[in-house]
Parts: C-alpha cells; sequence; structure tokens
C-alpha cells in the first residue's frame, strides 16, 4: 500500500511540475521576442498558436503510443526523447533570430519557436494524457480526470508566479536556465512513472465517478464534434479577449496571463468536480457580459478601462466555465480518455489557427471578437437542446426560450450596429500582423486610424494641407520643438512612428527627416492618401523595420531631435520605454540633443516613466499639453527630454509648460 502511494505521489507530482514549466514558458519566450516584433499584440497570438499546434501534436502522440506501443516500447520511447530534449540546454532565443524588415514575423516567430523549445515543449504537451493513462494502468479504480485539475493548477500557478515573482527577479537569460534545470528535473521523474508503468502487472478498470455510463460504448458521433467545437470555440474566445484587452492597454505579460489564468480556471474547477458547474447561473453570467461587451463596443471604447477590463474578463470567464462546463458533461468512459483529449487539443489547435492564421487574413478588423460573442452564446443552446435534463430539451420552458431568442438578437444587432458603425466613412483598410489601419475620408478632413485610434489627418482645402493638424499642431509640444530647437541651421531629425507623415510638414531647406515605421501598409497609406512627406521641404526617407531594431543595427546618426511617436495609441509599445530603448536612443542623440516624446494615451500616464529615464540619464524634462479644438488639434500631451537647460528655459515652451500631471490628460481623438 506505501508503495502504492509513493507510485501515486510520483504521478501527482510530474502532472503538477510539467504543467507548471509548460504553461511558465509561454510568456517567458513570448516576452523574449516582443521587442524583436514591435511589441505587437499578434506576437502573443501567433505564440499562442504554435502553442496550441504543439499541444496538439503531443496529444496525438500519446494517443498512438497508448494504443500502438507495448508498455515497455512507451517507457523507452518516451524517455529517449526526454533525454534528447534535455540535452538541448538553454531555450533563450539568440539574437541572431532578430528579423529583418522583409520578414514574414508569423513565419518567423512559428520557426524560432519551434527551433528554441519545440521539443521540450511537444514532450510537455504529452505528459498530461500519457501520465493518466499511466495512472489508470497503475491505480485501476482511481479516478485519473482528477490529474487534469491538478495538471492546470500547476499551469495557473505558473502564470501567476511569472510577473510577480520570476520576471522581476530574473533576466530573460536566466528564467531560461531556471526552465531548462526544472526541464531536467521533470525529465528525471516522468522517466520514474514510464518504468513504473512498464513493470506494473494491473490494467485500467473503470471508476464509477468518471463514467457517463455502466459500461463503455462507441462515442456518438455529435459527442466527437462537440468535444472539438466546445473547446475550440473557448480557445477563439481567449484569444481574442486577449487582443482586445492588449490593444485597449499595452502589451505586457500581465495582460497575458490574467486571461490564459481565467481561462484555466475555468478547467480546473468544471474537471474537479460537477459541483462547480450550475448551468444556468454561468449561462446567466454569460449573456449579462456579452450585453456589457456589446454596449461598451457600441460606446467607441470611451468607458473607464476598469470597466472594460471588467465586462471582457467577465465574458471570457463566463464563456469558458460554459465551454468547459458542458464538455466535462461529455466526458467519456476512461477508455477514450487519449481520445477525449485528443479532440480537446485539436479544438484548441483549431481555434488558435482561426485566430493568428485565418482571421489576418479574412477580415479587415478584429472581427473574430464578434464571431466568438455569438458563437460562445449560441453553441451551448445546442449541448442543452440535446440533454434529456434541460428544460430546453423537454420544451417545459417556453418563457426562456423566448429570453433567449431576444438576447440573442439583441447581440446580433448590437454587433452589426457597431460594424456599421466603424465602416461608415472607411475608404480603405487593411489587417496584417501589426494591426488594423483604416482610411476614413470626410467632405473636409481625410483621417488614418490604427484600431480605433487616430494616427494622423489631413485638411482638404489645399490653402490647409500644409498645417500641423491631431498631435501636430504649431502649438504642440513637438511644434514647438522643432520650431524652437535650431531655427538657423539645418536639423537632422528621427521619427518613430510614421502615421500620415504630418511631422514632415516642420521640415525646412536643409533638414533632414528619417521616419522609421513597422508596418509597411502605413507607408503605402501615407503616400496615397496624404502628401506631407511629397510637398516636405526637407529630404524625407523612410525606414521600414522596428525602430529600436534598426536603431541598434545603425551607426550613431547625430540626431539633433528624436521624435518619439508610437504611444498616442492605447496598445502601448512598452519595449519602446526601457532603459536599453533609451540608451540606443542616446548613442544616436547629439549632446545637447532633444528627444520629444507624444504620451497622448488615454489609460496609462507615461509621464513617470520618463522623468525616471531622464533622470538615469542626466536630462531635465517638461511636458506640454493642448487640448483639442476646432482648428484640427486633438488633445495631446509631449514630454521634452534633454541636457540642454536654455532650450527648456525659452518662455515659448515655459509657458506651455503643464502644471500637473494628471493621468489621463486626453480623451481618445475620434
Amino acid at each position: 500500500m506505501r508503495a502504492k502511494s509513493l507510485s501515486a505521489g510520483m504521478f501527482f507530482a510530474t502532472t503538477f511540475l510539467s504543467a507548471f514549466l509548460l504553461f511558465q514558458v509561454q510568456p517567458l519566450l513570448s516576452k523574449a521576442i516582443l521587442p524583436w516584433f514591435g511589441g505587437s499584440p499578434a506576437v502573443w497570438t501567433v505564440c499562442m498558436l504554435f502553442f496550441q499546434v504543439t499541444l496538439f501534436c503531443g496529444y496525438v502522440y500519446a494517443h498512438l503510443v497508448t494504443r500502438y506501443l507495448p508498455k515497455m516500447g512507451q517507457a523507452a520511447l518516451h524517455i529517449l526523447l526526454l533525454t534528447v530534449a534535455a540535452s538541448l540546454g538553454s531555450i533563450s532565443p539568440d539574437t541572431g533570430w532578430k528579423p529583418e524588415p522583409a520578414d514574414d514575423p508569423t513565419a518567423r516567430i512559428l520557426i524560432l519557436l519551434a527551433v528554441c523549445v519545440g521539443l521540450p515543449y511537444f514532450l510537455l504537451s504529452a505528459t498530461g494524457p500519457l501520465l493518466q493513462a499511466w495512472f489508470s494502468q497503475t491505480q485501476p479504480g482511481v479516478s485519473p480526470y482528477r490529474m487534469y485539475a491538478l495538471s492546470n493548477a500547476g499551469s495557473l500557478l505558473a502564470l501567476l508566479s511569472y510577473p510577480f515573482a520570476f520576471e522581476p527577479a530574473f533576466d530573460i537569460a536566466w528564467q531560461g536556465q531556471l526552465w531548462s534545470w526544472g526541464f531536467v528535473a521533470f525529465g528525471v521523474c516522468c522517466a520514474v512513472c514510464a518504468i513504473t508503468n512498464a513493470v506494473s502487472k494491473t490494467e485500467a478498470a473503470a471508476s464509477d465517478e468518471v463514467c457517463t455510463e455502466a459500461e463503455p460504448a462507441n462515442v456518438s458521433r455529435p459527442n466527437w464534434l462537440l468535444w472539438i467545437a466546445l473547446p475550440m470555440t473557448a480557445c477563439v474566445l481567449l484569444i481574442s479577449a486577449t487582443n482586445q484587452i492588449c490593444q485597449e492597454v499595452a502589451v505586457i505579460p500581465f495582460l497575458w496571463v490574467v486571461p490564459l489564468a481565467l481561462y484555466l480556471l475555468s478547467f480546473i474547477l468544471t474537471f474537479d468536480s460537477r459541483r462547480w458547474y450550475r448551468r444556468s447561473w454561468f449561462y446567466g453570467g454569460l449573456l449579462i457580459s456579452a450585453v456589457a461587451s456589446v454596449w461598451l463596443m457600441l460606446e467607441g471604447g470611451k468607458a473607464p478601462i476598469v470597466r472594460q477590463l471588467a465586462a471582457n474578463f467577465g465574458m471570457l470567464f463566463f464563456g469558458c466555465m460554459v465551454c468547459h462546463g458542458e464538455l466535462v458533461k461529455l466526458k467519456p468512459h476512461p477508455r477514450y480518455l487519449t481520445s477525449f483529449y485528443l479532440c480537446l487539443s485539436a479544438g484548441g489547435a483549431l481555434g488558435g489557427m482561426f485566430v493568428g492564421l485565418l482571421a489576418p487574413r479574412l477580415f479587415s478588423g478584429y472581427f473574430e471578437w464578434h464571431l466568438s460573442i455569438i458563437a460562445t452564446c449560441a453553441l451551448p443552446l445546442i449541448v442543452f437542446l440535446r440533454d434529456v435534463e434541460s428544460p430546453l430539451h423537454r420544451g417545459s420552458s417556453p418563457g426562456k426560450w423566448a429570453m433567449l431568442v431576444a438576447v440573442l438578437a439583441m447581440l446580433s444587432i448590437g454587433l452589426t450596429m457597431h460594424l456599421q458603425k466603424i465602416n461608415e466613412f472607411r475608404t480603405d483598410a487593411t489587417r496584417n500582423f501589426f494591426g488594423v489601419l483604416r482610411i476614413e475620408v470626410f467632405r473636409d478632413v481625410v483621417k488614418i486610424k490604427h484600431g480605433g485610434v487616430l494616427q494622423g489627418m489631413q485638411w482638404r482645402d489645399p490653402e490647409r494641407r500644409r498645417n500641423g493638424t491631431a498631435y501636430f499642431t504649431e502649438d504642440s509640444g513637438v511644434g514647438l520643438a522643432l520650431k524652437q530647437y535650431r531655427p538657423d541651421r539645418p536639423m537632422k531629425v528621427g521619427v518613430v512612428g510614421l502615421g500620415a507623415g504630418t511631422t514632415a510638414v516642420y521640415g525646412r531647406k536643409g533638414d533632414h527627416f528619417r521616419f522609421y515605421e513597422i508596418n509597411p501598409e502605413v507607408e503605402r497609406m501615407a503616400r496615397k492618401y496624404f502628401s506631407y512627406l511629397a510637398e516636405s521641404a526637407a529630404q524625407v526617407e523612410v525606414v521600414l523595420g522596428d525602430a529600436r531594431l534598426q536603431l541598434e543595427r545603425q551607426s550613431p546618426q547625430e540626431y539633433d531631435v528624436l521624435v518619439l511617436d508610437a504611444f498616442s495609441g492605447d496598445g502601448v509599445p512598452v519595449h519602446l520605454l526601457t532603459s536599453e530603448a533609451f540608451d540606443i536612443y542616446g548613442k544616436h542623440l547629439k549632446p545637447d540633443g532633444l528627444i520629444v516624446v507624444n504620451v497622448s494615451n488615454r489609460h496609462l500616464d507615461l509621464q513617470p516613466v520618463l522623468r525616471a529615464q531622464a533622470q538615469r540619464l542626466g536630462q531635465q524634462t517638461i511636458s506640454v499639453a493642448k487640448r483639442h479644438d476646432k482648428t484640427g488639434a486633438s488633445s495631446n500631451v509631449w514630454v521634452l527630454m534633454t541636457r540642454n537647460k536654455a532650450l527648456l528655459g525659452r518662455d515659448e515652451l515655459k509657458n506651455r509648460q503643464m502644471k500637473s500631471f494628471a493621468l489621463n490628460p486626453c480623451p481618445r481623438p475620434a
């Protein structure tokens, strides 16, 4: 009995450790490569695609191994692969993987992850179903499904510990090394479990707790389809919700792990015990959250960020609880254990492929969020209709049917209204790895938007075409800086972020303006729909690629002024605000040069971050604010950073200096 308990303990410990490593590597590697790909929310989406597909491959491997190999063969093969994976060393990606401007980011990320962590992640993915199958053979009569809840608990701990413990305590290189050592420990534990199963004489027996039928029977085709459709819907909801949140706030690991933690929490609760899932409670909460999410979308993102996060997180959690709760109600006899998990992982992989590969090519906007809301509310109704215990199946609740139809109709109408609203003045729209761009043409003005945020505009009136607009008017921080810095001599100016190219209006004959733009579609639209670049008196060039990487590779440029205009959107590329980034900027700036940063953001007050960087670099700062007016100005705040005290002391700048540093000084520009 003692040996049996020790054996069970080893299985539980290995399951927990494998899940911990499986999910800690996701934010670890995603954060490591985030600065290389422009800090785009799509980095996490593509990483999720890789991890979901690799998880599916691991489940396929587990299914085939347990079905076609004897127990000794299973142990030998798995131990061999574990040995190879453990010998690979640290998983931290080499800097040689940094992309070139012409590279396809999606393909580059997938290949990078496959080389750096492909085999270890594949084996960790296979461990869950393998250990549960082996456990059911060595511990007959004991439910293996509880191990799935334990696995998700390890995953949840990994996600929550990363932003609060590992990320602040260790740099990326050390995180990768610690993870590799943990994988070696896991390999030893997993080998012990494999050998234990290989020498075991017992076979799997049914457990009353996990059987939905007294005797195993062939699983119906609708059940197979629902085993795939339910987790696929939950996965699409997870990734699209994370996209939605990161676009509204910032692309940081914390906003990756919270949605994923809610997703895993739904797994833990539903697979631990049926008592955690009450259909009426959670489906009701789902409908309320869906209505709230659609309502906030119709408001155009103007609601406080706390309210938006609450609605989106609520939609995600209730949706996942419903999908996974109904999935558990359909779980089969242990004989179909690996088939069940194979379908579950296939659904996750299909969801990742839909959001990561198909949606960017099918849609000109982030419309998978709309689809996921409708699908999450509608798919469970199919399950309810097939469940003989459901009042909807018996047709005994016409009032509930009427209410459900009314709510679904209201959601559909609301989402349709939102789509019509965002496309009302659209002339051109495109979506790629770096986001969604739209050109809106009005009677008197042309605008370019990234997501829902204004990036630049130009008057259509020929007499006003060369006026600075939006964040770039003459009395804005950047307008004053470019006019005051060196009015009597030519300047060399670097600009991070192109937008409409409005900054070029301040170029004079003899000046040199170099724009750094990561998204080639922005340059296409700036040249096609706006004339700022073509009509500037300065020499203008556009360098495609991530600004931080391009500046890192270039020799010192001796810029007089470096303009950072990448933070006015809601999804802030935080990799451009790090100490490493400002050290790179300093390399390209003249000793008395000026850094001008656009911090016009609804949700994040970036001024303290910039003041801290300036203090570290021995610079002084002032913040210059401008309110929205009818001349074409959007509310904006610019921070000026320099060692040139005389420049900051000029009356033109001092008189415009902000008197306080209030959070969210700018409403969302229209």
